[in-house]
Order: C-alpha cells, then sequence, then structure tokens
C-alpha cells in the first residue's frame, strides 16, 4: 500500500469515530460525478436515498456546490422544501455538517464535497474543526490524481467500494 492509501485509510478511520451515524464524502467532483466516493451511511438510508431520488434535492449538497468551508445541517433546514433533512432524522442521521473544497486553478471548478451524521448530538466546534481538515487531507491527497500511480488510483477505487458497500 503505498503512503497515499495508507493515509486516505488513517483518515477515513478517524473520520469513522467522528461521524458515528455514517458519512458521505464525493472527492474531485467534476461537474456531478466524484472521482471516489466514500459512504457509510446505513444500506436502508442509501438505498432510500438512491430510490427517491434525493440526490437532486439535498440542500447539504447544494450548499457544498455553492460554498467552501463547513456548515452545521441545523443552518440549512429553511432550505429544505423536499424535507430531506427531516427524512435523514427519520433514519436515525439527526444531526450533520458538511464540508465543502475547491480546487484552485482547476479549470472547470474540480471540487470535493463530505457530509458527516451523528445520531446523539450536534457536532462540537472542535470536532467540526478536526473533521474539516481530515476532510482538506482527503481533499489534497486525491488533487493531483494524475500524478498518482495508477496503481494507487485503482487501490483507491477499490477503498470506495469496500467502504460503501462492506463484503463487497
Amino acid at each position: 500500500m503505498s503512503s497515499t492509501q495508507v493515509e486516505i485509510s488513517d483518515v477515513l478511520g478517524e473520520l469513522n469515530g467522528l461521524a458515528q451515524a455514517g458519512y458521505a464524502i464525493g472527492l474531485q467532483i467534476q461537474y456531478t460525478t466524484p472521482k471516489f466516493m466514500f459512504q457509510t451511511y446505513s444500506k436502508e438510508w442509501l438505498d432510500l436515498y438512491s430510490e427517491k431520488g434525493l440526490l437532486m434535492s439535498d440542500p447539504t449538497l447544494a450548499w457544498g456546490f455553492e460554498n467552501t468551508g463547513a456548515v452545521r445541517w441545523a443552518q440549512l433546514s429553511d432550505n429544505d422544501p423536499a424535507g430531506v433533512l427531516q427524512l435523514a432524522k427519520a433514519h436515525g442521521i439527526k444531526f450533520g455538517i458538511t464540508c465543502a473544497q475547491e480546487s484552485e486553478g482547476v479549470k472547470d471548478g474540480i471540487r470535493s464535497v463530505g457530509s458527516f451524521a451523528r445520531n446523539d448530538r450536534d457536532f462540537t466546534d472542535q470536532e467540526i474543526v478536526d473533521i474539516t481538515a481530515h476532510f482538506n487531507t482527503l481533499h489534497a491527497a486525491t488533487e493531483s490524481q494524475a500524478q498518482l500511480p495508477e496503481e494507487t488510483v485503482q487501490q483507491l477505487k477499490k477503498m470506495s467500494i469496500i467502504v460503501t458497500h462492506p463484503g463487497s
């Protein structure tokens, strides 16, 4: 395993501990397609999210495509006409934040967006700082994908599948 793979694996492990209700991280999104996707939300939620096409009306993603930094989901609740955040709460995804980062000087606005959740309480300010730092590490580690060895890129894609679909 390369040092980039180890770093990404370590960061994902840290995020597992901070976001105990799960996360979804899209890295190096060009247009609407991420190069790497890591999701740890429950299969039930991921299936429902997909079946109902919630991606198109998710206020966390809308924020992530228009901003950089971090925001608490509570700040987005007034901009959720489809009720995505309420539906998430009904599935144990009660408190969350979204982080977004954009690559500087890159044509076509490549960015990364990640949402992180808890079911017991809101994130503390320090946890938001920590999650944002980890998220920015993931964005930076995958930013120069063209410079990564093909073996590393393929291993990261495998990691994406394993994290999103355990047992695959």
